[in-house]
């Protein structure tokens, strides 16, 4: 996987409308495939949280004509059923996560996404922000984050060997840009776990040792999730965090490199 393209400008906002309110959303193969998705926190995801957009519309594409459009705007917060509440806990988010076949333990997958922001894309530092996670029942297991600008792993201590924060890209190498990410991963709770990065087909990072704590399972999510909004508030004595706005693309899931490639639908 390589290639980068630029995006000029941007028109208003025209967007195709999300697929109705199901278990599973219904994702164009020109922008998914491998793996099914629902919206996370779905009592009040908001109807700006994310759509499907047209390059025809002026939207950025990495690929085919489609891509995701994710929308986090101040007070958009949501909880679950089993007690998580985003709106007692400091955090902000609309994301999309895996469902239906996940990984579990003795697992190889290749998984792929490319992301792109927005020239006007605010940095909200203090505030942590993720652009992308591997999660575990109840803990994050990896993270992609983007607190002070660019694109870093966070590998979380419940994987052991310490707390990981690796950059892979930086601020100015996103903004107007697609930066394609190629992850292959073993999942074990065992020493000899595999946790490999690429970008833009360079390798990135690369990781031994356990990827996936004791939960039978691992999942996948991709969205903007904000915790510790009131960081930022308090910070620059505001009222609220900026809203922010990011394009995922090209979000595949297989057994082998090729299955991953940019443009396979």
């Amino acid at each position: 996987m390589s290639g980068r393209r630029h995006i000029l400008a941007l028109v208003p906002l025209t967007v195709l409308a999300a697929s109705p309110a199901t278990a599973t959303e219904q994702l164009p193969a020109d922008v998914a495939s491998g793996w099914d998705f629902e919206k996370s926190l779905k009592p009040d995801f908001k109807p700006w949280g994310y759509s499907v957009v047209d390059i025809t519309d002026g939207h950025p594409v990495r690929a085919g004509r489609k891509s995701l459009r994710f929308e986090v705007r101040p007070g958009d917060c949501s909880w679950n059923t089993i007690g998580h509440n985003d709106c007692k806990t400091d955090r902000e988010r609309h994301e999309l996560v895996q469902v239906g076949d996940l990984q579990k333990e003795g697992d190889e997958y290749w998984y792929a996404w490319s992301l792109y922001l927005p020239q006007d894309y605010p940095v909200v530092s203090p505030v942590r922000v993720a652009l992308a996670q591997f999660h575990q029942h109840p803990e994050v297991i990896w993270m992609f984050r983007n607190d002070e600008g660019g694109y870093a792993v966070n590998r979380q201590e419940e994987l052991g060997r310490g707390y990981g924060y690796d950059p892979i890209l930086r601020d100015e190498d996103m903004r107007g840009l697609w930066n394609d990410i190629l992850v292959h991963a073993s999942w074990t709770s065992k020493p000899e776990g595999r946790f490999t990065v690429w970008v833009n087909g360079v390798k990135a990072y690369d990781y031994t040792g356990p990827t996936m704590g004791k939960a039978n399972t691992v999942y996948f999510k991709l969205g903007i999730y904000r915790t510790f909004v009131s960081h930022f508030r308090r910070k620059h004595g505001v009222a609220e965090v900026p809203r922010q706005v990011v394009y995922f693309d090209e979000i595949r899931r297989g057994r082998s490199r090729a299955e991953v490639a940019i443009g396979r639908d």
